[in-house]
């Protein structure tokens, strides 16, 4: 049996004049957890699409589990789960009414006994009947990784899974996606724009910017790349990019909106100097980013993961914060 769940050369997608998803390569391991991290329209979800055969490639191959997307997308599908960032239960049925649901979609016998077991795995049996609606956002996500099972799947795919959550429900779920990889042995294929969350939860991570992938490694192989300290800075009057680079340790200078990102020898050394340069109240923000895949992605694209994709729309969230206000 391969050692890879996933691998893919070349994969492709192309809409138009627009190249979404641009030659990437990738070789996930069984059993581990891999994440794709990069802003919002970077090309996480259209690569999820185009693994689970929701997408046709235009160029390139891939295998999940073992099959050819293109070649064998029943058997693909047959052997992954799909957790959404977008809520996929029917709020007016009981939890177990949810399992039944699933069972009879994917034509599931004998589904019963794991539906048990999932549903004690989660402390969810007690709830069982309960209708969905009613449960808490923590057991809502719990519910939504129970269908994903349901079918033992030898993959996983979580599209930003913790997208619009509080901080102690992201948590919560970080624990889960590690328990359900170590309990059920599942490969587990994630995307997030949180650099904290790939940072906790995966042995292997992409980054990903417009369509490329371009590092790729263990969190701990990415970061040590990094050898500098970078300065996030956003002035009240313009700076010249020539006074920021005439400071001791600055090593670059790169305009971004308002402000500048310097990359620096050490912060400590710079930020006396930078202050001391530069008028009073002119330095309105500064952020400090030591090594971290934060940095990682800075020192390669020129930009905070968090503004890279700005301009794109994140409609997931404004969904979930929709659904939310009407509850």
């Amino acid at each position: 049996m391969s050692e890879s769940a996933i691998v893919a050369h070349g994969l492709t997608k192309r809409y138009g004049e627009l190249t979404a998803v641009d030659h990437v390569e990738m070789d996930v391991a069984r059993g581990g957890v891999f994440g794709l991290l990069g802003p919002n329209g970077a090309g996480k979800t259209t690569i999820i699409k185009l693994l689970t055969g929701l997408s046709d490639p235009t160029a390139g191959e891939a295998t999940v589990a073992g099959f050819d997307v293109r070649r064998q997308p029943m058997h693909v599908k047959q052997n992954i789960g799909w957790v959404a960032a977008e809520v996929i239960l029917d709020d007016d049925l009981s939890g177990w009414e949810n399992l039944w649901l699933q069972a009879k979609l994917q034509r599931l016998s004998g589904w019963k006994e794991r539906a048990e077991q999932l549903l004690a795995y989660f402390e969810l049996t007690d709830r069982r009947t309960d209708r969905v609606g009613a449960y808490s956002t923590g057991m809502r996500k719990k519910m939504e990784i129970a269908l994903a099972l349901l079918h033992q799947p030898k993959v996983i795919f979580m599209d930003e899974p913790t997208i619009g959550l509080d901080p102690n429900v992201r948590r919560m779920l970080w624990k889960l996606i590690r328990g359900v990889n170590q309990e059920f042995g599942v490969t587990v294929l994630l995307t997030s724009h949180y650099i904290e969350e790939a940072d906790a939860l995966c042995d292997h991570v992409a980054i990903i910017d417009h369509g490329k992938f371009v590092a790729t490694g263990t969190p701990a192989e990415l970061k040590s790349r990094i050898r500098n300290d970078f300065l996030d800075i956003e002035t009240s009057a313009p700076v010249s990019e020539s006074q920021l680079r005439a400071l001791p340790g600055v090593l670059e200078a790169r305009s971004q909106g308002k402000g500048w990102i310097l990359k620096v020898g050490s912060a400590e050394e710079t930020l006396p100097a930078l202050f001391a340069a530069l008028p009073e109240h002119t330095i309105q923000r500064v952020n400090i980013e030591k090594p971290s895949l934060e940095s990682v992605f800075i020192d390669i694209t020129g930009k905070r993961i968090d503004q890279a994709g700005g301009d794109v729309q994140d409609f997931r969230k404004f969904y979930l914060n929709v659904r939310r206000a009407r509850q």
